[in-house]
């Protein structure tokens, strides 16, 4: 399955600072699946558009990823800790931290995955694709194009029909699958988000008390 890219909705930040495109986000069920969740999920995969420095919303209980897709970088002051983060190089901070952004360069894209702290293991890498060094795409992966071609077929040994092979666009999402394996080939650059319950998770948050987000 790939989420377009064209599809996804520009929602304007209060602030005016910029906008955010929510590209997933999920629930863990109390049978260890995910489940889609406007609010209240366990994680939130989103691509923003930050047109200008300032604070940053607060995730209380959630671990936060930001990678700069697009753009020269981004100046993060996190408890008073600052960071400078150049392009396409993931940075994992608390969610409920202090934060605040200025824009050295000017404007920037970033990909922000928010996960539920000590409940769901979240990790972004970012990766190469050419014709030599195809990406095989695993079942609990999601994988974005942040630049370059690419395409989107059957592993070499499945069984698919090749027919299903799809052109991706930049910034189109393609979720994994356990069913069957997908491979990513072309020549450009691929963020590969990998999600995870953790082991006793889905037991304690689907109790009543189950923490929510605030």
């Amino acid at each position: 399955m790939v989420i377009a890219w064209k599809n996804l909705t520009a929602e304007p930040w209060r602030n005016g600072g910029g906008v955010t495109r929510q590209v997933l986000s999920r629930r863990l069920a109390s049978s260890g699946g995910w489940i889609p969740a406007e609010h209240d999920w366990d994680w939130r995969l989103s691509i923003a558009d930050v047109d200008n420095s300032g604070p940053f919303s607060a995730f209380p209980g959630m671990t936060r990823i930001l990678t700069v897709i697009d753009g020269a970088g981004i100046t993060l002051t996190v408890d008073g800790r600052v960071e400078n983060l150049e392009r396409y190089r993931p940075f994992e901070f608390d969610g409920g931290a202090e934060t605040s952004a200025a824009l050295p360069h000017g404007p920037i894209r970033d990909l922000n995955l928010i996960a539920r702290t000590g409940a769901v293991s979240a990790d972004v890498t970012i990766e190469h694709v050419d014709a030599r060094r195809p990406l095989l795409m695993e079942g609990s992966n999601y994988c974005i194009l942040l630049l370059g071609q690419a395409v989107l077929r059957p592993a070499a040994d499945s069984e698919f029909d090749r027919a299903v092979a799809v052109d991706l666009e930049r910034y189109d999402t393609v979720l994994g699958t356990a069913a069957f394996q997908h491979s990513i080939t072309g020549d450009g650059v691929v963020a590969v988000i990998s999600i995870a319950a953790v082991a006793g998770a889905a037991d304690a948050l689907s109790r009543p008390d189950r923490p929510g987000l605030r």
